[in-house]
């Protein structure tokens, strides 16, 4: 048995990835907010301490000697955060992450911290290989700044590596989905709204394309780059191979669900003005992962949609969540 920190362990994928291990690990989770209400009564031996990473002092109380493991996934994500809140997620994505990183240095833990597609900005070379290009737009378009913040926290993982000797593994998340995201997101958001009789929304006529991950993909491959020392100093991109129009996830969504509404179009640009900048494709390579982790997303999005709509049908507590109604 491990001892492992959570960051980030309450939020969407750090719950799911808290839920495998607890079975089999003695987990910590470090986070400003309490745990799902799904999952409160679940986790017993989890230990919950409520704490923000940019506090190094408490969060040197948790990530301390005899800690194996630090998952850091405390961030501050979503299009609707970072352009509202810019400063917020340079702070705690950088700053936090340096903390993180400090205190498991002195632990002689082992890092894995959860980036994102995002750092790949609006490269039009696709699919992404690890070490591909960052483009990115201009520092006064907020929504940079969150892509930005993690490449900071990428740089600052890779540096405490290569200079102080950090075991540190950088995971790349692509879209993921499923049970408990925030209705903010392009499938949680139109989940949440079909199940309350709303019409779905489709974003700038849906031609962008995503590569849909279903949550517990992504955890397995987190839970691989934990465990491989092959894996130490790398990077792996975590995505689904199913390149998707946002339109046709929609489109399938409404299948499952049942909604005969058609779709609303949703202007960005008119919304959310030039403070937003869109990215046509997300496809990642994910040859490397495969390679050196033996992982693969093995997820279909039909059946991570149907899994996640038997769910939340199976908890109403999920659609009483706050959400932006607003098309």
């Amino acid at each position: 048995m491990a001892r492992v920190v959570v960051t980030g362990g309450c939020g969407f994928i750090g719950s799911h990835l808290v839920e495998c291990l607890a079975a089999r690990d003695e987990v910590t989770v470090y986070d400003l907010a309490g745990p799902p209400v799904d999952q409160r009564d679940r986790d017993a031996g989890v230990s919950y301490v409520r704490g923000d990473i940019t506090d190094a002092t408490k969060l040197r109380s948790v990530i301390r000697d005899g800690v194996d493991v630090v998952y850091h996934l405390g961030a501050i994500v979503g299009v609707d955060r970072y352009l509202t809140r810019p400063t917020d997620v340079i702070d705690v994505n950088v700053w936090g992450t340096r903390n993180v990183l400090e205190a498991a240095l002195e632990a002689r833990a082992k890092v894995v911290l959860a980036s994102t597609s995002e750092v790949y900005g609006k490269n039009d070379r696709t699919p992404w290989a690890e070490d591909a290009d960052r483009v990115l737009g201009s520092t006064a378009t907020d929504r940079w700044a969150y892509g930005t913040s993690k490449g900071l926290a990428e740089h600052l993982t890779f540096a405490f590596a290569r200079e102080r000797g950090l075991r540190a593994t950088v995971v790349r998340y692509f879209n993921v989905y499923g049970p408990r995201q925030r209705p903010a997101y392009v499938i949680s958001r139109n989940l949440h709204r079909a199940l309350r009789g709303l019409p779905l929304i489709v974003y700038d006529g849906g031609r962008q394309s995503r590569c849909f991950t279903f949550v517990s993909d992504a955890v397995q491959g987190t839970l691989l780059a934990a465990a491989s020392s092959r894996a130490d100093g790398e990077c792996f991109n975590l995505g689904a191979r199913e390149e998707t129009s946002v339109a046709s996830a929609v489109e399938l969504l409404g299948e499952l669900t049942g909604m005969a509404q058609p779709p609303v179009p949703f202007d960005t640009a008119r919304r959310l003005g030039d403070r937003y900048a869109d990215i046509p494709r997300r496809v990642p390579d994910t040859a490397k992962a495969e390679a050196l982790l033996g992982w693969r997303c093995g997820t279909t999005l039909r059946d991570g949609l149907a899994r996640t709509i038997a769910w939340a049908r199976a908890n109403p507590w999920w659609l009483d969540l706050p959400a932006d109604d607003r098309v």
